[in-house]
């Protein structure tokens, strides 16, 4: 009996132990699995963040280059529109209501009473200076939509609906 109560014993603790081996050899291969999702998950954002530290410094250099071509521009305008002819042309009020609307993203008053034809004081190489700025403004902001377009197809994302491929 004493023998029988032995081999029970030892069978029961072999199947601890077998049991305690088993789950833990089960949890390892889960620990390790989810180190290797998140290595893989680290190395895909490593990359990404090479990837945009690059596109971000493109596209900086580009708006520097973009806005230097603005500002020439800007400080020609004089050249372009001499003082003879901010006195030969008359800028109207419509033409600023009009203008300053559109630059809101709103539609002017369609009934001013009257005043659409009235002087109003503005320049017309002011107007052009004006012009210019909104011009380099629109290629700076286009640029950082096309950089911004490419870091996220770089990193897989599929754009749906793009204004225009790079």
């Amino acid at each position: 009996m004493n023998r029988a109560v032995a081999i029970v014993v030892l069978l029961a603790v072999v199947a601890g132990l077998a049991w305690w081996a088993t789950d833990s050899y089960v949890s390892a291969v889960d620990r390790a699995e989810k180190a290797e999702t998140a290595a893989s998950e680290l190395r895909t954002q490593l990359k990404n963040a090479r990837g945009a530290t690059v596109t971000v410094t493109q596209y900086v250099d580009r708006e520097r280059v973009i806005r230097l071509k603005g500002d020439t521009i800007v400080k020609e305008v004089p050249r372009y529109v001499p003082i003879e002819a901010d006195a030969a042309c008359v800028v109207p009020r419509g033409f600023v209501r009009l203008h300053d609307a559109a630059a809101a993203g709103a539609v002017p008053d369609p009934n001013p009473g009257g005043i659409n034809a009235a002087p109003s004081g503005v320049a017309l190489s002011a107007v052009a200076g004006t012009v210019a700025g909104n011009y380099t403004d629109s290629l700076a902001n286009s640029e950082q939509l096309k950089t911004l377009q490419q870091t996220l197809r770089d990193q897989g994302v599929t754009i749906i609906g793009e204004a225009s491929a790079p």
